[in-house]
């Protein structure tokens, strides 16, 4: 998983004195932000697992200065981490807002030595997550994070890009490596074994941790997806777009921090999105009140989960319908009407796999965060022990579910009607 600490000559981990000394020196930024530096204000931010964020305030202008650290930070040194990803990041970035520019920050300057991305600063944006354990409602969330997974898994696949294209890109992104090789350890295979970095609520869930390690049903499954993940090579995809890869406002949304980049399945990024959604329907318990109730939130929440599948499947397909120009499906073989045809069938079907992939993934996901290493704020602010068990408990019933059933569960209702269901039981 881990690979040499390794930093190009010259690289230097800023702190918020460096950082306005390198600003200064970019014309482009000075210019930008305008004034003299003492009137910016600079602070770091990071709360991830992984890089330096820093905030930079001026009277004309704000951005964000995001630098790859040579290692990943929740852990330290000892988890040396390639500051590659932030190559990876910038090149996921720029083909992001070719597609979807009112989705996602705008990109001011990359410094590929320093392995730093100065863009637009999101205010008065706050992560999604935190918006969701405050039980906060965004109107367009459904609407915007569909039209991002609709229009950059799609502008991105065979079915719109030519083989050239698509190959090129394959190519520059499989070298995004030991990011996916996280990915591959730490969703599908640690969950399901005795391994180091594996923690969890105990000794609350001992048993739970125990019974998925002995599951072979649910481990046959994780390795099924597991090999999706690394063979399946359909769209430009996120890598982790989870809840915490949002910055909203009530009337805008914009995905952030793509560094786990690379070509693979669809559904890996739509099963990611509905499986935090899930996660804060079951965290919603932990964090009710006598005057702060959720049953009506939770039901928000799973109607987000259902209108995010439904728009985000119409709004693929009317872009296969209008904008199919790659060379999936060639365009020019089906012009009569009972090729026609076919391919409405097909464009069902190629949905349904795309659905099955996501609840799978969804599954998977919810796992890792409750057995494995990265967990949610959702659940971990949680402070009674026994309270945060029962609510992973039945989340984790629920991941279980969708990983093991995602061929045989033909509609969203199927999985939020499971999750209401879990809710509603003692564990």
């Amino acid at each position: 998983m881990t690979a040499p600490l390794y930093t190009p000559p010259g690289y230097q981990a800023l702190t918020a004195e460096t950082a306005a000394t390198y600003l200064e020196k970019i014309p482009t930024l000075q210019k930008l932000l305008g004034g003299e530096r003492k009137n910016w204000k600079i602070r770091e931010v990071g709360d991830g697992n992984l890089n330096l964020v820093f905030i930079v305030e001026s009277p004309d202008f704000s951005v964000v200065i995001k630098q790859a650290l040579p290692y990943v930070r929740m852990v330290g040194e000892s988890w040396p981490f390639p500051i590659e990803r932030s190559y990876f990041e910038h090149e996921a970035l720029k083909e992001q807002y070719l597609h979807v520019p009112h989705l996602v920050p705008k990109v001011h300057h990359f410094d590929h030595d320093q392995a730093l991305i100065v863009m637009d600063y999101l205010h008065p944006h706050i992560i999604l997550r935190k918006g969701l354990i405050q039980g906060i409602r965004y109107p367009k969330l459904s609407a915007d994070i569909s039209n991002f997974l609709a229009q950059t898994l799609f502008k991105t696949s065979d079915l719109y890009l030519s083989s050239a294209v698509k190959k090129a890109k394959i190519k520059y992104f499989a070298d995004n490596t030991i990011l996916c090789k996280v990915t591959e350890d730490l969703v599908f295979t640690d969950p399901y074994k005795i391994a180091e970095l594996n923690r969890w609520t105990k000794p609350q869930l001992d048993a739970t941790a125990a019974r998925f390690r002995a599951d072979a049903e649910l481990k046959i499954a994780a390795q099924e997806l597991k090999l999706k993940f690394t063979s399946s090579a359909e769209a430009l995809i996120h890598g982790d777009l989870h809840t915490g890869s949002f910055m909203v406002t009530e009337t805008d949304t914009k995905a952030i921090d793509p560094e786990f980049a690379f070509v693979g399945p669809m559904g890996f990024d739509v099963g990611a999105v509905l499986a935090n959604l899930f996660l804060s329907y079951f965290s919603q318990e932990g964090h009710e009140t006598p005057q702060d109730p959720r049953a009506e939130y939770r039901e928000w929440l799973l109607s987000q989960v259902e209108e995010i599948w439904t728009l985000f499947r119409q709004k693929f397909i009317t872009l296969w319908e209008k904008k199919a120009k790659g060379e999936g499906f060639a365009p020019e073989l089906f012009t009569d009407s009972a090729s026609t045809q076919a391919l409405r069938e097909k464009r069902k079907n190629f949905l349904a796999g795309i659905f099955a992939d996501s609840l799978g993934f969804a599954g998977m996901k919810i796992n890792r965060r409750i057995l494995g290493l990265a967990h949610v704020e959702d659940l971990e602010s949680i402070k009674n022990p026994d309270l945060r068990a029962r609510c992973e408990k039945k989340a984790l019933k629920l991941g279980r579910y969708l990983a093991i059933h995602r061929s045989s569960i033909h509609t969203i209702d199927q999985a939020t009607n499971e999750a209401r269901l879990i809710f509603s039981e003692e564990v």
